[in-house]
């Protein structure tokens, strides 16, 4: 049988923007459509799936309902470092604070805590690690917890930054979300 060897660049090439990831574009989405979208409401959800297609734009559904993965360097906030508070696009829970976020050279948001303990869930994957991170009240799919981090825990939350929301401010303020005005003041 003859081998196949397959040049390192394309391999990477393959590896970070293969045909499972998502290439969406990052925009926000209106938020008055998502009747379960809050930032102080902490209630878990029992919202089926086929109800957040309804709601949610296709690519952030792929990645938060699918465990989707979005291409490195494409997603929002990967790069971003304005002080303030990190949600979950999909319900509005508070996630991460500024003040936890670093650069991990990876093209993803990352951060080294959550905000609150009970913020996000871990549980397996498919390959049976216990490293994939959903929020705790939707149940989403938010990216993974690796334990190559710069802090004593070695904890480092990769995110898809299309499944964040971000609100400037000071770092780990929760602000309430009262609907479309809140949008229009951005």
């Amino acid at each position: 049988m003859k081998k196949v060897h397959i040049p390192a660049a394309i391999l990477t090439a393959f590896l970070c923007f293969g045909f499972s990831q998502s290439g969406h574009n990052g925009a926000d989405y209106d938020h008055s459509k998502n009747p379960y979208y809050s930032h102080t409401d902490a209630r878990v959800l029992n919202v089926d799936d086929k109800a957040w297609k309804q709601i949610l734009p296709q690519g952030i559904y792929h990645l938060s309902r699918e465990m989707g993965t979005e291409r490195v360097y494409t997603g929002k906030y990967w790069d971003d470092y304005e002080k303030g508070t990190y949600y979950c696009a999909i319900c509005g829970n508070p996630l991460f604070s500024s003040a936890s976020k670093y650069d991990s050279h990876t093209g993803r948001p990352s951060f080294t805590a959550t905000l609150k303990e009970q913020s996000l869930t871990l549980q397996k994957d498919e390959d049976g690690k216990d490293n994939e991170i959903v929020c705790s009240r939707c149940h989403s799919h938010m990216g993974y917890l690796l334990m190559d981090g710069p802090t004593a825990t070695k904890k480092h939350y990769a995110l898809n930054g299309d499944v964040l929301d971000f609100e400037p401010g000071r770092p780990g303020e929760v602000r309430a979300y009262t609907g479309a005005k809140d949008l229009a003041d951005k």
